[in-house]
């Protein structure tokens, strides 16, 4: 069984003593990365990036402010955690670390506890950033491949013919009908939450739709933005079909007996999509 790798902690220290023990009190949980300047840290830096670094203020040429100031000016190194590790006590020397964009302080000579303490702490809010980073990319990259089907979709569709169509959009309506199963819990017989359901799958695709119940129980879904592209795009109007084959699919979730009424559509040249669902 392979372990994972160890989170990289870059120790900044013109002394060779400072950051040997430093060295010697994290070396069993991470991967300590040595600099004995500013030049070098950032070299370091821009080689390999780590997941936190101590840094020293009082360093000859250049001195922890000003690269740490520089790390934080990066938007590609701004979020790793800089700590400065300085015997200075002073209150104005932690204001100049503070608008320099250090994240904490540790004072010299350095607490074997309070070290590995404060650097493990500061990792996990590292991490949770990471996290919440690689999400946001994955989410990014899904929109973009979902509006680049939707509106290629419907030019792959156009040279079929018809019966060929047809079947394309049946399975298509059955695969996100078995993703609609995954994503949402289905509860009691609500075709306010059919409209829900309906609109929220058509957004997510891109569109912008909205329902609403009737007086007379019926459901009306109304979409201003269509996400198979607008009425110009080839072959749009045939996924229409789709749209009504997935409202069908999510009322059948509830009822055994709904129809689906396809009022007006945005690739059919009207303004708006309108669809109802009805309780027969």
């Amino acid at each position: 069984m392979t372990r994972d790798p160890l989170l990289k902690i870059l120790v900044v220290d013109d002394e060779p003593f400072n950051v040997e023990l430093m060295e010697a009190l994290l070396a069993v949980e991470y991967d300590v990365i040595p600099a004995y300047s500013g030049e070098e840290a950032l070299d370091k830096l821009a080689s390999d990036p780590p997941d936190l670094i101590l840094l020293d203020i009082m360093m000859p040429n250049m001195n922890g402010y000003e690269v740490c100031k520089i790390i934080k000016d990066d938007e590609k190194t701004q979020f790793i955690p800089v700590v400065m590790v300085t015997a200075l006590s002073e209150r104005d020397d932690r204001i100049k670390g503070i608008e320099a964009g250090a994240d904490d302080f540790l004072t010299k000579p350095v607490d074997k506890i309070e070290l590995p303490t404060r650097v493990r702490s500061l990792l996990k809010v590292k991490q949770l950033h990471d996290s919440l980073v690689n999400e946001r990319d994955k989410l990014d990259m899904q929109n973009h491949i979902r509006s680049i089907l939707t509106s290629i979709i419907p030019v792959l569709l156009q040279p079929l013919p018809d019966e060929h169509k047809k079947i394309v959009i049946y399975q298509m309506t059955d695969m996100v009908d078995k993703n609609i199963m995954e994503l949402y819990q289905f509860e009691g017989s609500d075709l306010r939450q059919v409209g829900i359901i309906c609109s929220t799958v058509m957004n997510q695709l891109g569109g912008d739709f909205i329902s609403e119940i009737s007086e007379d129980n019926i459901c009306r879904i109304t979409g201003s933005i269509c996400p198979w592209g607008d009425a110009e795009a080839a072959g749009n109007p045939i996924m229409c079909n789709l749209t009504r084959g997935i409202f069908s699919r999510v009322a059948g979730r509830v009822f055994n007996n709904t129809h689906v009424d396809v009022l007006g559509t945005i690739g059919n040249g009207d303004e708006k999509c309108r669809f109802e669902i009805k309780i027969d």
